[in-house]
């Protein structure tokens, strides 16, 4: 497919099937994604892609955490989202949640099917590989541009190989759950998660799609004849 193409066909995919991803696939994907630009050229990124029992022990890790652990053991290194939300963004995010319920058939009320849904998260939502992203802390805050374009070539990458993927910021709340298994440095810290893999087109939740700007709501042409 072509750019344009792959850009405007990916989206959070959060069921997939348990199909391999050839390796050079996902050697192409993580390549071009290394072309990404970065301030002075720095490349601060590393990229850990996990599959088979690696990927199932971070899994384990993080479900016995969520499980055995009071929810303010464990919080970000930075912080992703505001402390209070306020409009438009707000409802946005709501519509994404209750879009994404309602798709699923998960009442508003029923708080643990909403919690079992979070928590697929913490097992890529079955993809075969997952992906964590990280930098060193030590950089300052336009390290964080630089990783964003990174990510977003590895989502595009993804869908010129016929693949989809989920960016998964959940999973930077358990970063002291998944550090061991990982051979990180002290000064590394997450940017974010990744799953990667095949759609499954039969999943209901595949089927709700994000309601996106017009690009006349936020673009400003000036100096145009």
């Amino acid at each position: 497919m072509d750019v344009h193409e792959a850009i405007m066909s990916r989206r959070s995919v959060r069921k997939f099937l348990p199909k391999a991803v050839p390796m050079g696939s996902l050697r192409r994907i993580i390549e071009g994604a290394g072309m990404a630009p970065s301030g002075h050229n720095i490349q601060p990124w590393k990229v850990y892609a996990v599959a088979g029992e690696v990927k199932d022990a971070v899994s384990a890790s993080i479900l016995k955490a969520i499980a055995e652990d009071p929810p303010e053991a464990h919080e970000p290194e930075f912080d992703y989202y505001p402390t209070e939300w306020f409009e438009p963004y707000i409802a946005r995010r709501r519509a994404t949640g209750f879009g994404l319920y309602a798709a699923l058939g998960i009442a508003r009320e029923d708080k643990q099917a909403r919690i079992d849904q979070m928590n697929r998260n913490y097992v890529f939502f079955d993809a075969p590989v997952g992906m964590f992203i990280t930098f060193d802390r030590r950089l300052a805050t336009g390290a964080f541009m630089d990783m964003g374009m990174f990510i977003e070539n590895l989502m595009i990458g993804a869908r010129g190989e016929g693949l989809h993927t989920c960016g998964q910021a959940a999973f930077n709340w358990y970063h002291k759950a998944i550090r061991p298994h990982l051979p990180m440095e002290d000064e590394e810290q997450f940017a974010c998660g990744l799953a990667i893999g095949y759609e499954d087109p039969d999943a209901p939740e595949n089927a709700f799609r994000t309601e996106k700007l017009p690009i006349d709501t936020y673009t400003t042409f000036l100096g145009f004849a």
